[in-house]
């Protein structure tokens, strides 16, 4: 991917004063987003709307909370970034614990994150057979493992030519467009046999948590909302969209202090319209398959997921409706297929700069250890759909163990907050209130997990 300026430095040269005024705030939002792309596919449309159909109504409370809980630490994570100018890997390689490498230390964070790879190929196998399955469902010819490796080279193609701002731009209409019509199905669905009441959605907040949905419960906390890999990668794009140029090298002047926290609010309304279109987009596809798939008694899995999958549209549109699922899910499905990978081939190249490999600032270097990423990954992918040709099972494997990350991550961006942070823009005791609140429910949970699975 060419870019002729290198993003991840920055000079007092850079330094633009924050927007102001609607229109003006609008036009510098962007890494949200890419954010919301990344998301869709995988957590929305397939977790969330198995989730539904395996749990009924009962877990309302559980996927809000799913969505919410998560966003603060996406917040003060890109606060850090953008104030300090580091990534998010060379801001946690901060944290206490070092080993050597190449002569140089390295926070163990660093190695935990290299090793969730393999369930990260799990996912990514997820994604990858999913989109294969939503063109086999589209296209007359040719089955899901045939596409899967036709879209993982696409996907490596649109990384490596470039072309990747483009095809985000118009990947954001047709998710915005797909989010749109399964909001519409969720209110037409209350025309139909399907249609769910006040008390089905009552029954969601009594705070039940069926013993026999743990293992999906816990993938679905981790994949919907900003779960811990968008966290991750959001600093990368705030970093590549500007602002941590335009906030320039901190000094001791009362005017840096104005103008961090005029890019730290750009920052917050970016973060605050992610969750909006995320909340926006993981309700209906929950009350989907709570309403017709449970109903049902129909459970994706397996070659069968997207065609499963598909009767949240037929059974409430008609089924002339299946080629409009179909095209809507491979347009969500690839976008995160495409945003995850020009996002992870970022992450990649920096952990290689922090071990040592190439100089932080050889952006040419950078850029090759991109491409590498970008090449290597959609091919573990495809490999890994094709040893478990099961898109749910994947994803649900692999959030299982995502979701171990979560509470790290928090826990990191608390020691960050305190010991790291500029002190002069740090967030207010609301903030901080709530990324306490945050790490303390993570924590809840997995205590919750760790008894009811292994000592109760």
């Amino acid at each position: 991917m060419s870019i002729e300026v290198d993003p991840y430095k920055r000079s007092g040269s850079d330094v633009q004063e924050p927007p102001f005024g609607f229109k003006q705030v609008f036009k510098t939002l962007g890494p949200g987003f890419i954010i919301v792309a990344g998301v869709v596919g995988s957590g929305e449309l397939i977790l969330t709307t198995s989730f539904g159909a395996a749990v009924g109504f009962t877990m309302l409370w559980w996927l809000l909370l799913a969505c919410w809980t998560k966003s603060i630490v996406h917040v003060e994570m890109a606060r850090y970034a953008i104030v300090s100018g580091e990534t998010f890997m060379q801001a946690f390689n901060r944290l206490p614990g070092r080993i050597s490498v190449r002569g140089k230390p390295v926070s163990w964070f660093l190695f935990l994150f290299l090793f969730l790879q393999i369930p990260g190929i799990l996912r990514g196998g997820g994604i990858y057979g999913a989109v294969g399955q939503a063109a086999e469902l589209m296209l007359p010819f040719g089955d899901s493992l045939v596409w899967t490796v036709v879209f993982a080279i696409g996907a490596t193609a649109i990384v490596l030519l470039g072309k990747y701002a483009v095809i985000e731009k118009l990947l954001q209409i047709l998710v915005a467009l797909f989010t749109l019509i399964t909001l519409v199905c969720a209110i037409l669905l209350q025309f139909t046999e399907y249609a769910f009441s006040w008390q089905d959605i009552r029954s969601g907040f009594t705070f039940a948590f069926p013993v026999a949905g743990v293992g999906i419960a816990l993938a679905v906390y981790s994949a919907t909302g900003v779960n811990p890999d968008e966290v991750i990668k959001y600093t990368y794009w705030c970093v590549e969209k500007g602002y941590t140029r335009s906030v320039g090298p901190p000094d001791e002047s009362e005017s840096w202090v104005k103008r961090a926290r005029g890019w730290i609010r750009v920052v917050q309304i970016d973060s605050g319209l992610t969750l909006a279109l995320l909340t926006l987009a993981t309700v209906p596809f929950y009350l989907l398959g709570a309403s017709v798939l449970a109903r049902l008694g129909e459970k994706p899995e397996g070659l069968e997921t997207l065609n499963v999958l598909s009767n949240i549209y037929t059974a409430t549109l008609g089924d002339w409706a299946a080629w409009l699922f179909s095209l809507g899910a491979f347009v969500v499905l690839y976008s995160t297929c495409v945003a995850g990978l020009a996002g992870g081939s970022r992450i990649i190249a920096d952990l290689f700069c922090i071990f040592g490999f190439f100089d932080k600032g050889d952006f040419k270097t950078r850029q090759r250890y991109w491409k590498g990423w970008a090449i290597f990954a959609p091919v573990a992918y495809a490999i890994s759909y094709f040893w478990a040709p099961n898109p749910v099972w994947l994803l649900v494997v692999s959030g299982i163990i995502y979701a171990a990350l979560i509470p790290v991550v928090t826990a990191g961006t608390i020691y960050l907050r305190y010991k790291h942070l500029d002190k002069r823009v740090a967030p207010s005791w609301i903030s901080d209130g709530l990324l306490w609140f945050s790490f303390a429910f993570m924590l809840a949970v997995a205590g919750w997990v760790v008894w009811h699975q292994f000592i109760a």
